[in-house]
């Protein structure tokens, strides 16, 4: 953990595009209650093969003329250079100067996966179309993308997009906080010293984020997926435990030297407003 005790905390919150005017207002009013907590930025999450390009912007705009750092995603897959490039461009003309880029997912139904297969070709495409303009943010796999031939593949991979000149990274989210020092540790071993931000995932609704996990192959340990499943449609009891659980994991993942937290609000500012009281913060 000696690399990331090195660099100075940074906090952010991840949102995704609403797709109704009634989503539009939820999310403007949890910007807001989120922005006093002054995070160094927020995310806004891109879909599958750009399908959300124009909303990701727009969300991101009114997040920036409200005071804010916001940072769009971006996805190489199925996608073009031409494409990826007028983004950039479409990006730097309204004044964003951060990027999440990734790999992401094929929509349904594509035949190609386009010029850029992955993500440390998108990292170096924007690198060498637009120099040093955008900070760039990568995302980093503790318990291994599932995708991945292997771990060290996974490893390799991470490695190469911070090779092609990646400033950061934010990982998807876990529940075991040794997976987190482990990677950071092989990651050092490869000579890779970046900040490595964490990924937190608030527990409200149980059944959504076992769904979300077996996706992503984020691993809920046995027990806690025992307790919750025990709790049915005991919300408060899920909250609660959700709450302890978690700001365990974040008060540990701090004490131990990570340089900041990265919470996917899904949309709304309750719980991270709560695990931020409780931490101190």
């Amino acid at each position: 953990m000696k690399s990331q005790r090195s660099h100075s905390r940074c906090f952010s919150f991840e949102f995704f595009p609403p797709k109704t005017p009634e989503g539009e207002t939820k999310l403007r009013a949890t910007w807001k209650e989120l922005a006093a907590l002054k995070p160094k930025f927020f995310s806004v999450t891109y879909g599958a093969g750009g399908s959300t390009r124009d909303r990701t912007l727009e969300t991101v705009l009114e997040i920036q003329a409200d005071g804010n750092a916001a940072a769009p995603h971006l996805s190489c897959i199925g996608s073009t250079r031409r494409d990826i490039a007028a983004t950039l461009e479409l990006y730097r003309l309204k004044g964003v100067r951060h990027i999440v880029a990734l790999r992401g997912d094929l929509p349904s139904g594509a035949a190609s996966a386009g010029e850029l297969r992955y993500a440390n070709e998108l990292v170096a495409f924007i690198r060498e179309t637009t120099g040093m303009q955008f900070h760039i943010e990568v995302a980093g796999y503790p318990e291994f993308h599932p995708q991945a031939r292997s771990a060290q593949d996974d490893l390799l991979r991470f490695k190469a997009k911070v090779d092609a000149g990646a400033d950061s990274a934010l990982t998807q989210y876990f529940f075991n906080a040794d997976s987190y020092f482990r990677f950071i540790d092989d990651c050092e071993k490869l000579g890779t010293a970046i900040p490595i931000v964490p990924g937190i995932m608030p527990i409200g609704n149980f059944a959504q984020l076992a769904r979300f996990s077996d996706a992503c192959g984020a691993e809920i340990p046995r027990w806690l997926r025992q307790k919750m499943q025990g709790y049915g449609d005991d919300t408060a009891s899920i909250r609660a435990l959700g709450l302890d659980v978690i700001t365990e994991l974040c008060g540990r993942l701090l004490e131990e030297g990570a340089p900041g937290l990265h919470f996917y609000t899904m949309n709304q500012s309750g719980l991270t407003t709560e695990i931020w009281r409780r931490l101190g913060l």
